[in-house]
């Protein structure tokens, strides 16, 4: 059964799994950890780089994940990434190193070479802006620096009034605080925005929180990984930005 929305006066959409494909990096890319090893002056070896890097990955996702269930999670700082996932173990000198340059090295950590935009997103948007309908990026990032430069190499820097990133703003996503500052940000009351999301954890829930008017999931290999949460579920799933451009087109007008 076809499922029929109200057409929104606005659109917030995740970046990874939505706006982009993001394939996972190897936690501890060479290029980072020789940058890291040359940071602490060689007090730490390549090979305790490389496995602190794995283990922080580690425990910085157990972490997120454990905070997606809380009803209001703040997002870490770079430096506490850093200092206490990565470098906890390191001494001091080596620690405050690391902390210091935090975000810049988070920006590495972070920027993915092999992004690229979702299959439709581009039409997606095109519909969008033919619609006047004003769009928001709502991401949980480790350095939302990252995917500003990438959308901007894209030319689609344009196509968004604001770009909401975690560690900018200091809260993460299920936090319904991310909704309703990017519905501010459009001018658009939350429940005429649609959410966009890939993560029924994070972003349906946020949705659903947040009292947005649809809870839309684009499906992405984050959506199969996950659990299923009690209670909560999407109005509407979709494959890519080609079914996100086609539901705009089924929508009801308001």
């Amino acid at each position: 059964m076809r499922i029929m929305l109200r057409r929104p006066r606005g659109l917030l959409l995740d970046f990874g799994g939505v706006i982009v494909d993001a394939p996972s990096l190897p936690p501890s890319p060479a290029d980072l950890v020789d940058r890291v090893h040359r940071l602490v002056d060689g007090a730490i070896s390549v090979d305790q780089i490389a496995r602190d890097l794995v283990q922080g990955a580690h425990a910085y996702g157990v972490w997120r994940d454990e905070t997606s269930a809380e009803a209001r999670p703040v997002e870490l700082s770079h430096e506490q990434v850093w200092g206490d996932f990565v470098a906890s173990g390191w001494p001091e000198p080596a620690r405050q190193a690391v902390r210091d340059e935090a975000t810049a090295l988070s920006y590495a950590w972070n920027w993915r070479p092999e992004w690229a935009l979702r299959p439709g997103i581009p039409e997606a948007l095109g519909a969008a802006a033919a619609a006047d309908l004003p769009v928001a990026v709502v991401s949980n990032a480790l350095c939302g620096a990252a995917h500003r430069d990438f959308l901007a190499g894209t030319g689609l820097t344009d196509a968004f009034v604001v770009e909401l990133y975690s560690d900018e703003v200091g809260i993460r996503k299920p936090n319904p605080e991310m909704a309703w500052r990017a519905a501010r940000a459009l001018a658009v009351p939350i429940e005429e925005c649609w959410f966009v999301g890939d993560s029924v954890h994070r972003d349906i829930a946020c949705a659903r929180r947040a009292g947005a008017g649809a809870a839309i999931l684009m499906r992405s290999p984050r959506t199969d990984r996950e659990r299923e949460l009690a209670g909560i579920t999407p109005d509407v799933v979709v494959d890519d930005g080609h079914g996100l451009r086609s539901l705009l087109g089924q929508s009801i007008p308001t």
